[in-house]
């Protein structure tokens, strides 16, 4: 696994350092006088290959312990035992800023009693009313956030789907142009 994620980083650095200087080299690929760093484009790129293979070992990783009982994460947050940037609150969700964020506005919107919906894959009948008090906090969120002219929500599950912390979570994503497809 390490021995893959650093052939991925190695060639994701030699593609980039190729595509920088081919931009360096080309007045016809950019404006005239704008200077692209040496390092720049590559540090860049070798760091979104090195976080999405971090995530996906993240994701892996927790899903080993995924349904245990065992407090998450977030139940710590919704406690107050670790600090958050609430953006949103009401009796049944709590929102907060992501502290890695993947967008100039990413909030997670998590129900306050995880109730063994740890992920999609596990909603019942009886989870109808939470799922859709998550949707309508990310329409709220969205609207606080001053994005609601175009925002992105999501819901990982899984270990495939990149999960790393099984406690429902939707992210709500906006600030920028979004690209399709996504991931």
């Amino acid at each position: 696994m390490a021995a893959t994620a650093a052939a991925a980083t190695a060639a994701a650095a030699t593609l980039a350092a190729a595509t920088s200087s081919l931009l360096r080299r080309s007045p016809l690929l950019r404006p005239h006088a704008l200077r692209v760093s040496r390092d720049f484009a590559p540090r860049r790129f070798a760091r979104h290959i090195a976080s999405s293979t971090n995530e996906e070992a993240a994701a892996k990783t927790a899903a080993a312990t995924a349904d245990t009982g065992g407090p998450t994460i977030f139940d710590k947050i919704i406690a107050k035992e670790i600090p958050s940037s609430i953006v949103y609150e009401d009796e049944k969700v709590l929102a907060f800023r992501d502290i890695n964020p993947q967008a100039p506005v990413h909030v997670l919107v998590i129900p306050k009693l995880r109730d063994g919906l740890t992920g999609l894959d596990k909603a019942e009948p009886r989870h109808a009313e939470i799922l859709g008090q998550l949707l309508y906090a990310a329409k709220v969120v969205a609207e606080k956030e001053g994005v609601a002219d175009g925002f992105r929500v999501v819901i990982n599950n899984g270990a495939e789907g990149c999960q790393s912390v099984y406690h429902l979570h939707v992210h709500v994503l906006g600030g920028r142009q979004m690209k399709w497809p996504p991931g």
